[in-house]
Order: structure tokens, then sequence, then C-alpha cells
């Protein structure tokens, strides 16, 4: 076959292009249920409020969890779609995909792909900010503890051994804000 040759088109399959878009939906649904628990998180965080922090933390291990079913199974679509379209599994696009639909199904196939991505997006962001906000907290409370802290020890280290966070004010003064560069 010459290099400009047609390969002959790609019989349309119904059945996967079900499982395509059930996958996607499953996607959506879990990627609204990890940015809701982020953003949830963002406001306990914002608000002090330790345990409801942790609690939350905890459901995103949960839901994490649950995505890594779901990369299991895109994994598993990928290569029977990659079969299906006589290229390796990590070369299939949508695009690609479409072949294998209808009209209206690649359509929907678009739109909730960048519905999915979009979120996805949001809850890259949130999560990142949570994370910043939470890094200032605790940079925060490390402050306060070592101002509190007259003998220079005010924290455990990692392994959970007491250490000196902080150096020891000179004369063991205390300030709360210290404006000297």
């Amino acid at each position: 076959m010459s290099a400009t040759a047609e390969l002959a088109p790609i019989a349309r399959d119904e059945h996967l292009a079900g499982e395509v878009l059930r996958h996607l939906d499953a996607q959506i649904a879990s990627a609204r249920s990890l940015l809701g628990v982020v953003l949830e998180q963002g406001a306990a965080i914002r608000e002090r409020d330790v345990q409801a922090v942790v609690r939350l933390a905890g459901i995103l291990r949960g839901e994490m969890g649950r995505r890594q079913l779901l990369e299991e199974d895109r994994g598993r679509l990928l290569g029977v779609s990659g079969e299906r379209l006589g290229v390796p599994a990590e070369s299939v696009t949508l695009q690609a995909l479409r072949s294998l639909m209808s009209a209206a199904e690649g359509e929907l196939a678009n739109a909730r792909s960048a519905e999915l991505k979009g979120l996805l997006h949001e809850l890259q962001r949130e999560h990142s900010t949570n994370r910043a906000v939470m890094q200032i907290e605790l940079g925060f409370l490390d402050h306060l503890m070592g101002l509190l802290a007259l003998d220079g020890v005010s924290g455990y280290d990692p392994r959970g051994s007491s250490t000196a966070i902080t150096k020891a004010r000179p004369h063991g003064a205390m300030h709360i804000l210290d404006l000297h560069a």
C-alpha cells in the first residue's frame, strides 16, 4: 500500500462507543465529586476547622482510590479501542475514537471530554490553592510557636523528636512584629 493510499473506513462499534460515553460520564461524576470535596476543604482550611480538614482529607483519599479504578478502566478501553483501530493504546485519540462512533455520539464524546478537561483544570487549580493556603497557615502557626518557645524548642521533626524549629531570640525577647530586615 502506498503512503498516499487511504485506509478502508472503520466500521462503527456501538458497544464500544457506549462504553466510552459511559466512562466519560463516570469520569465527570468523579471529577465533580472531587471538586466538591476540594472546595469544601478549602473553606475548612480558611475557617481553620482542623477536624473538617482532616475528615475531608480522608474523603479525598477514598475518592482517589475510586479514580484509580476509573483509570484502570480507561486503560482497558484504550487497549480495546487501539485494537479496533489498529494502533497502540497510547496512540488512541478522541478524534480516532470518533471514527468508531456515529456523528451524534462523536459530538457527545467531544462535549463530555471538554467538560472533563475543564473540571480537572478547576480541580487542579483549587487543590493548588488549598495547598498554598495550608502552607501559609502552617507557616504562621510555626511562627507563633517560635514566639512562644522561650527555650527555643517548639516542635517536632518528621521523626517525632523535639527540635528547635526557630532560632532563639536574644535575651528571651518576644516580638510580635519583627520589622528588622
